[in-house]
């Protein structure tokens, strides 16, 4: 389960895009932040998770919020301010198992590694699969754990929103504010659409427009368990609640439950911050990211780098810095890395959540404001690169020091 949202440079304080991502996972799958610079490649093949496909000449500089295992990514943002979310969606197109494809996150990868816009970005996505399709496994220690990608794609100058099934396809365009979470939306309401003919694993039973994205090709069961039309209604309720839209309200919109009350050992699927508690709701949020892409000036791409957002702080990085892999790379098993050391201090705050979290939120929020109001001041004076780099280290450096305290 996951849960992207985007308000375009016309509806936010700054005149900035912004754009957020919660990525559910399973519990321990422990989540890296990682930095990969801009490559001209001689090797003619590049391996993603099960597939081996063509290199291109160049890729561009990104950062990505990734599963420590995986190649792809759930998150991340290029050099040239390109954005890209992906959720996991759930439909009535059979997967062969025998034909491995690319997963979702390869594609979300591939496309800001390889796109130089959103639209850019999109295209290529539809081209890599139609060509190799989505046949994999999206599942960490659960190998059964198949399905299809919606995604968000944006850059200042505009958002998608794509959607699959399978190698069919369809695509619109987000007007001013939108987001995606784990179902299909788009019907008749597309900009383009491919209808693939694959095998289902049931007739489509429905008496409408054959023409909808969304009907010919939901599987209901599994999107309604999921609850996402209500989360999706959440996140895109709270910014319209926002005339203009900043920083601080989508690390909020990414920190929310489904209720006032909220108790993490009866949390469901309805949470915007998923908190696991067995077989009907295994994820938890592993890692969370919240962008503002300028488009004059550094971009920041806020990074929790841990799970649970409302038990975390948003740290600040920027393209063309250093980030400090060693805490920022966890592994399968606890070690030093910031991801398990929050999950430490989490779980001691989850023995008793209703009295600490609000007590911890109060102050961190206080520490969160400040980050945000310094990146803002050093953006405006033109900081350099080892200005910005320094001060990404000393918000890392406090972030451990709380964990630690």
């Amino acid at each position: 389960m996951c849960d992207t949202l985007v308000a375009l440079p016309s509806v936010t304080g700054s005149g900035n895009l912004l754009f957020g991502k919660n990525s559910d996972r399973e519990p321990l799958e422990a989540q890296a932040i990682c930095h990969f610079p801009g490559k001209i490649h001689q090797e003619k093949f590049l391996q993603c998770t099960y597939l081996s496909i063509p290199q291109a000449e160049l890729t561009y500089e990104v950062i990505l919020s990734k599963p420590f295992q995986m190649w792809g990514a759930e998150m991340g943002v290029n050099e040239h301010g390109v954005v890209i979310g992906n959720e996991a969606v759930f439909t009535n197109v059979r997967f062969d198992k025998k034909q491995l494809g690319l997963t979702g996150m390869d594609l979300l990868r591939l496309g800001l590694e390889r796109g130089k816009t959103a639209k850019e970005a999109l295209k290529l996505i539809i081209t890599l699969l139609q060509t190799y399709g989505q046949n994999a496994c999206g599942g960490y220690r659960n190998k059964n754990f198949y399905y299809h990608n919606s995604f968000l794609i944006a850059n200042p100058e505009g958002a998608f929103i794509l959607e699959t099934a399978g190698k069919s396809w369809a695509y619109r365009e987000v007007e001013s504010k939108g987001s995606i979470s784990n179902g299909l939306t788009i019907g008749e309401d597309y900009l383009e659409a491919h209808f693939e003919k694959e095998p289902r694993n049931f007739q489509v039973l429905f008496s409408g427009n054959r023409e909808s994205f969304q009907e010919n090709f939901s599987d209901l069961l599994y999107t309604n368990a999921g609850r996402s039309a209500q989360r999706q209604a959440c996140t895109l309720g709270f910014l319209e609640k926002k005339r203009n839209v900043e920083v601080v309200d989508f690390c909020q919109a990414l920190r929310q439950h489904d209720r006032e009350d909220f108790d993490p050992k009866k949390a469901t699927t309805g949470s915007i911050c998923m908190h696991a508690t067995g077989f009907t709701n295994p994820s938890d949020t592993t890692g969370s990211m919240v962008a503002e892409i300028r488009k004059s000036g550094p971009s920041t791409i806020w990074l929790t780098g841990t799970s649970h957002p409302c038990m975390s702080l948003y740290l600040p990085f920027y393209l063309g810095t250093h980030i400090p892999s060693e805490h920022l790379t966890p592994s399968e098993k606890k070690d030093q890395s910031l991801w398990w050391k929050a999950k430490k201090f989490q779980s001691a705050v989850l023995k008793n959540y209703p009295a600490i979290q609000p007590q911890l939120r109060t102050k961190w929020d206080q520490i969160q404001k400040h980050w945000i109001a310094k990146d803002s001041e050093l953006i405006q004076k033109n900081a350099s690169t080892i200005a910005l780099n320094e001060f990404s280290r000393a918000c890392l450096r406090e972030y451990l020091n709380l964990l630690e305290a």
